[in-house]
């Protein structure tokens, strides 16, 4: 959450579209979990909020039962396979603009291929609580851009070094601004 609102608020036009999709879709009540098919250009934020900084940046390892190939190489079993989701998410050679925030790349279905876009692993060994924690991340943000008014705390744009670990988080914590917008 703390790197979708420094996204957020380092592109205010986002943000605006963000309020504006909320406004036309939700109305004067709050997001509720019938909204999420409606929200199609917030989903696009989440999405490329993920992109740009997944929880993880090394995917948790797995290992083949049996020899296989991937990619054109030969993987003997029992190799321990690690996939660098931080790295394939900003590979130029999948992704226009690879470092910039731009969640219109994902409003049109079918846009991303699956297999560049995998910030909870993929096939059987995907996290089980992607879907949990997509919806969960629909409504915190949803209601935060639609509770309050958030704001930079001075002119400068937030600093998005990462520090990288099992997780990966901001160097500098997020500070800004925060005002009562409604309800």
């Amino acid at each position: 959450m703390e790197w979708a609102l420094a996204n957020l608020l380092n592109h205010p036009d986002v943000l605006r579209k963000a309020k504006a999709e909320l406004d036309a879709q939700v109305g004067d009540r709050l997001i509720e979990d019938s909204d999420f098919a409606k929200l199609h250009y917030l989903q696009s934020i989440i999405s490329e909020n993920l992109r740009l900084c997944p929880v993880t940046p090394l995917i948790p390892p797995h290992m083949p039962s049996s020899d296989c190939t991937i990619g054109g190489y030969h993987v003997p079993a029992g190799t321990i396979l690690f996939v660098n989701a931080w790295s394939l998410h900003r590979d130029p050679t999948l992704w226009d603009e690879p470092t910039s925030f731009k969640p219109e790349r994902f409003e049109s279905a079918g846009r991303v291929d699956a297999c560049n876009f995998v910030p909870f692993g993929m096939g059987r060994r995907a996290c089980p609580g992607d879907g949990l924690a997509k919806r969960a991340m629909i409504l915190t943000l949803g209601s935060l851009i639609q509770c309050f008014e958030w704001e930079r705390v001075g002119e400068n744009k937030i600093d998005m070094a990462e520090k990288i670990a099992i997780t990966m988080s901001k160097v500098e914590p997020l500070e800004l601004c925060v005002e009562l917008a409604r309800f």
